[in-house]
């Protein structure tokens, strides 16, 4: 499994495994606490995974956590996602700079998400299984939702939006955002 820094967001990491492809398939290691650890990040600080399932068009995010912050690691485990990951740490030297990855089952390429860091993904095939590996508990009263569509974020989504949840529409601008999360 290769390790990549990626240049626009300080601290964030690409994680590249070598699937072993033949007739059946393939079979591809997706988490390696050695790597993880040769890459200065604790495997035992991850405490839950969990996995959501996106129809094609649809929009997740822009979600962060208040308080801490929430560091995680994000792989689409079936079909294709954009994943979009904003730096919002304001000591970061990389703040409010943007980058985004192809995520797909087939190449099984895993993001880690520095804590203070937005994320979000649109699902570009029907469907998109994206799975989540996260360092603190889930706590509903840290959730920010920052709107998909503000123009300081600059996401260009590949496709129309079909669908997004109730919170997500209703989300706050980048600028509200930032003032809850400081």
């Amino acid at each position: 499994m290769q390790v990549e820094q990626v240049a626009g967001i300080a601290g964030a990491l690409i994680f590249r495994p070598t699937p072993h492809v033949d007739e059946r398939g393939f079979f591809s290691r997706t988490f390696d606490r050695d790597v993880l650890k040769q890459a200065g990040l604790d495997p035992d600080a991850f405490v839950q995974d969990s996995i959501s399932r996106s129809r094609r068009g649809v929009v997740r995010g822009m979600h962060v956590r208040a308080g801490a912050g929430e560091a995680k690691l994000v792989r689409c485990s079936y079909g294709a996602v954009l994943d979009v990951v904003v730096d919002l740490r304001p000591d970061s030297p990389t703040y409010r700079q943007r980058e985004t990855f192809d995520l797909t089952g087939e190449n099984q390429v895993t993001v880690y998400v520095p804590a203070g860091c937005a994320h979000g993904f649109q699902a570009l095939t029907e469907p998109a299984d994206v799975s989540y590996r996260i360092d603190r508990a889930h706590d509903p009263s840290e959730d920010v939702s920052i709107r998909w569509d503000d123009a300081a974020l600059d996401i260009h989504w590949p496709l129309p939006v079909t669908l997004m949840s109730e919170r997500d529409l209703a989300a706050p601008s980048l600028a509200e955002a930032l003032a809850r999360l400081t």
